[in-house]
Parts: structure tokens; sequence; C-alpha cells
């Protein structure tokens, strides 16, 4: 399930969601070397938010590639902006394309519900607490955790509690076929955090799955975002858009 774009128009000019793509993508481009070697390597160990590090339970200098995953040391500083810097760092193109194109489809409503100064704040406290909460798990992991998805789950979470019903149209993949599906965003959203759930079931019990998904920063980004989201909403802006959200609505052959 794939969801490809919303009905959910936006008054304001999503700036800000369109400068996170931006500035993300030109991290991926000209930091990570758009996932050549060795800076891809270099960026996510010195860059990316290790566990082990930042809780001083690193004690082996390490640095080797476990398929999908990759083990990090050096320093054992508590590099602590990390947790920020990681929010901007990808693994590879597909982590990179899926991250901005959710981000695209559902942070220019929620930066239209709070501003563009919340926005920017809203993403970062979700990607922060995110990395936080799946680190908490496993505090003398070496694996570095990178990605905006953590960020991207907050955003998600409070797209639930704002727009539950609006309609999104997603992608459905049945082996060899695919179709197309409207759904009302509380089916897709909650289905998918069901399957964050799912996948972090092994890592809870002590089980390594090698998936390298840091599900768990998916879960707590979600939780907080949905958590967070009446905070940072302003009133006026989330009246407004759904004012015309209703008005939109009405001007199609469907309804909600």
């Amino acid at each position: 399930m794939f969801p490809y774009k919303d009905d959910n128009p936006t008054l304001l000019t999503p700036v800000v969601t369109l400068g996170i793509i931006a500035v993300t993508s030109l991290v991926w481009l000209f930091v990570q070397g758009g996932g050549s070697e060795p800076r891809l390597t270099e960026s996510v160990c010195q860059l990316g938010a290790i566990p082990a590090r930042l809780f001083g339970n690193l004690v082996q200098p390490v640095l080797t590639p476990r398929g999908p995953l990759m083990v990090c040391a050096g320093s054992a500083d508590a590099a602590w902006h990390t947790l920020v810097s990681s929010v901007f760092l990808h693994a590879g193109w597909l982590h990179l394309i899926g991250n901005m194109w959710f981000l695209w489809i559902f942070g220019n409503n929620i930066e239209d519900a709070m501003g563009h100064g919340r926005f920017v704040a809203f993403y970062l406290v979700c990607g922060v607490l995110a990395a936080l909460g799946h680190m908490l798990t496993d505090q003398a992991s070496p694996l570095p955790l990178v990605g905006a998805s953590g960020a991207i789950s907050g955003i998600m979470g409070a797209y639930l509690v704002l727009y539950p019903k609006v309609r999104v149209h997603v992608l459905i993949f049945l082996g060899f076929f695919v179709t197309t599906v409207r759904l009302p965003a509380y089916f897709m959203l909650i289905f998918w955090a069901v399957l964050q759930l799912a996948g972090s079931l092994p890592a809870l019990v002590g089980v390594e799955s090698g998936g390298g998904v840091a599900f768990m920063a998916h879960i707590a980004g979600f939780v907080i975002g949905a958590l967070l989201i009446k905070l940072f909403a302003k009133p006026d802006l989330l009246a407004a858009t759904r004012r015309y959200s209703a008005v939109f609505s009405s001007r199609q052959p469907w309804r909600y």
C-alpha cells in the first residue's frame, strides 16, 4: 500500500516542506556523495546517531558493513548533535525518495495547519524524539540511525489527528497486478502503524531482524506527532484549512 496523493488542498505555499526536501536532497548529493563510497560510510558514521556512542557504551573501534546494516565506532564522545544531523541523512536512493515522497504528501497539510516556523520546530522535535525512542530500546547498539522517517512518522501521526477522514489515493500491489483505491486517511495510517508495530516485535523480544529498519523510531515518531499536534497547530489556521477543504470537497463528484 503506497500513497501517491491526498484530497486535501492547502492554503499556504508549503515553503518549509519544499525546503526540507531540497536541503535533505542536497545533503544526500554533496555530503553523502549520492551514495558513493567512502562518503556514504563516512557521513553515516560521523553524523548518524549511534546509540552506543551517545550512551557511552562504545568500547570497540569497528567500521564494517553488515549486509544492509553498518557498524560504526571511533570516538566515544557523546555527540548529541547527531540526533539532528541524522534526520537529514539517508542510506540509499530508495530510502531518500520514499521519505521525501511521504513528506510531500502529508507534510504540506501539517505545515498549513501550524505555519512555517512552527512546522520547522515540529519536524525537528519529532525527528529527535523518535530517534531517542528507538535508541532507548537498545542503548549498546553500534548501528547508526539515519533518515527522516521518525520526523515524517510524526507528521503522519499529526495527520491522523487533524484529517482522519480525508481521502488518500494509494497504490496496492497484488503480485503483478497493481490497482488504485481511495481510502480514508485513518485507515491507511493505522494500517501503516500496525505494520511498524509488527516489524518492531523481533527487537522488542531481543531478536535481531537484520532488516535495517528502525521500526521503533517510526512508532515513537507517530505517537509523538499525534500527541504534540494540538500544541503546535494554530486554531485559526486549522479552522481556515478545514473550511477550505470542505469547500474543495463539495465541488468534487465525490464526498468525504
